[in-house]
């Protein structure tokens, strides 16, 4: 992705996650902003003019997966990771796998091995298929250290478990007791 598209997407992040208010755009329950108001008011309020086909290509080219098109191609909507209140992003749940991974870094641990896993400012934490993925997730803040998560033991415990439309597993919070450290 370019560097002009690259720009794009974190601004889609910022208004389609975290902070829509930016632009005076409203989300709808489920996370969903009509595409032709999001550009516009990216215009009147944040003096940025991207145009539908450069939002498409985002979406198309965004190896993360991290927004969604509705089936009539008028709305958009961020797959995970909001911290804005109140978004329903349907999901049903579902079994996980036997183990699912976290990328983190150092600095973190002490903290995780005492509270486990939490969600904080976001609506779930998110969990990794494979172990290659959680390292790009934790190298975003250092080296990366990878967690391992017993998500069949948590599911038989009671843990619910979602998966994004962009293949990240979804949980409200992962006890430290069903975490493997490393050199554990």
């Amino acid at each position: 992705m370019n560097s002009q598209l690259v720009s794009i997407s974190k601004f889609l992040s910022l208004v389609l996650r975290h902070r829509p208010e930016r632009i005076n755009l409203t989300l709808d329950a489920n996370g969903w902003a009509d595409i032709d108001l999001l550009l516009k008011k990216a215009v009147q309020n944040a003096n940025r003019t991207i145009t539908r086909e450069e939002l498409l290509r985002v979406v198309a080219s965004d190896a993360k997966q991290r927004y969604s098109i509705s089936e009539d191609g008028l709305r958009i909507r961020a797959n995970q990771g909001h911290s804005v209140k109140g978004i329903d992003l349907q999901l049903e749940p579902i079994e996980p796998p036997e183990e699912l991974f976290h990328g983190t870094v150092a600095k973190y641990l002490d903290s995780i091995r005492k509270q486990g896993l939490r969600k904080r400012q976001r609506h779930h934490v998110h969990l990794s298929l494979d172990r290659d993925t959680a390292i790009k997730v934790g190298q975003r803040r250092g080296t990366a250290v990878v967690l391992v998560a017993r998500t069949s033991e948590m599911h038989a415990a009671g843990f619910k478990f979602f998966l994004s439309d962009n293949g990240v597993w979804l949980t409200d919070h992962v006890p430290a007791e069903f975490l493997d450290f490393p050199d554990e």
